[in-house]
């Protein structure tokens, strides 16, 4: 995380910018979470787990006060790109709070959304977006699903963002938007794959759905065999996972999917508000935090590992050059 230098924001106003220190809040450490049940990216830790405390933070670090952003215009900014994610985020307030956002009947069953947004320094994660958390109401024959997003503008200071944008409340703005689009596609996509089948399905998760089917055919051999063959390669050096064949191939196809996830996420807030990566970047970035997602690697296995991680990471590097020759 880049210094905050707090001398170019001094208080002259009540609507400046105030520095302050953040007390030490640790993550709860109860219901830790299972190495495949956690993503790891610089965008976002989806979790299966219930959502955590959304007030933790960094400890003993410097933080910007968050209060001159307007949720109006970062709205504005994501409505401009998708009104998919617009409808999901219109009636949620950025306060850590679950809003009801939808409602649906199937049946003699209720099904409902609920989303939490919150916006705070808390390290160096833009984003992290939690899997829903489905609860079940037999007594009332109501099914209500709660998603948690959480937005860090840490990087208000990168250079690219600062060229672009020299006020610091568009640069604020824009980049809450930015990382919210992000973590929002996540939750359509997580949506998408909890809900029943019979329930209306959004435009992202259709898109993505293709893209997935398109990654999975011949039409993208040898790099997506090949990508799947050093993941099964990886899998292989954990003994901790269990030694059943169609156990293995199921996680390595679970890693897979996450893999093109998070390259579908990444090219398509890219194309909705620039500042993109290149895929060499994208691709070191997530294999090892594919690898991380494993586990920690037995150090007699240490050379073997970084052999099979080298491998992945460049086949999946030509994989997402493969999947950007064909426009989402």
């Amino acid at each position: 995380m880049q210094e905050i230098r707090t001398k170019k924001f001094l208080p002259k106003k009540k609507n400046a910018l105030l520095v302050h220190r953040v007390r030490d809040k640790s993550i709860p450490a109860s219901s830790p979470v299972p190495p495949t049940g956690l993503y790891l990216s610089p965008f976002t830790y989806p979790v299966s787990n219930p959502a955590p405390d959304c007030s933790f933070c960094s400890p003993g670090l410097l933080y910007l006060d968050l209060n001159i952003y307007r949720e109006n215009v970062i709205k504005a900014l994501v409505k401009e790109q998708s009104e998919d994610l617009y409808q999901l985020i219109e009636k949620v307030n950025f306060d850590g709070k679950y809003y009801r956002i939808k409602n649906m009947r199937l049946g003699e069953w209720e099904h409902c959304w609920d989303l939490a947004i919150r916006v705070q320094f808390y390290g160096t994660m833009p984003g992290l977006a939690f899997e829903p958390r489905k609860i079940i109401y037999k007594e009332n024959k109501k099914i209500i699903y709660k998603s948690l997003v959480l937005i860090n503008p840490y990087e208000l200071w990168e250079r690219k963002l600062v060229e672009k944008l020299w006020n610091l409340q568009d640069r604020i703005e824009f980049l809450i938007a930015k990382i919210l689009f992000h973590e929002c596609i996540h939750i359509l996509i997580f949506l998408g794959k909890t809900l029943h089948s019979g329930l209306e399905q959004t435009n992202i998760f259709l898109e993505f759905k293709e893209l997935l089917k398109f990654t999975n055919s011949k039409k993208l051999c040898p790099e997506g065999c090949g990508v799947r063959y050093h993941l099964r390669n990886l899998v292989d050096l954990y003994p901790s996972f269990s030694e059943n064949s169609e156990e293995k191939s199921d996680l390595v196809s679970e890693l897979y999917e996450f893999l093109i996830h998070e390259k579908y996420s990444i090219k398509k807030t890219d194309l909705a508000f620039g500042l993109p990566c290149s895929n060499r970047k994208i691709s070191q970035d997530y294999v090892k935090l594919t690898a991380l997602k494993l586990g920690p690697c037995m150090e007699i296995n240490k050379k073997n590992w970084k052999e099979k991680v080298n491998r992945l990471q460049k086949d999946l590097e030509k994989l997402y050059d493969r999947i950007d020759d064909n426009q989402i």
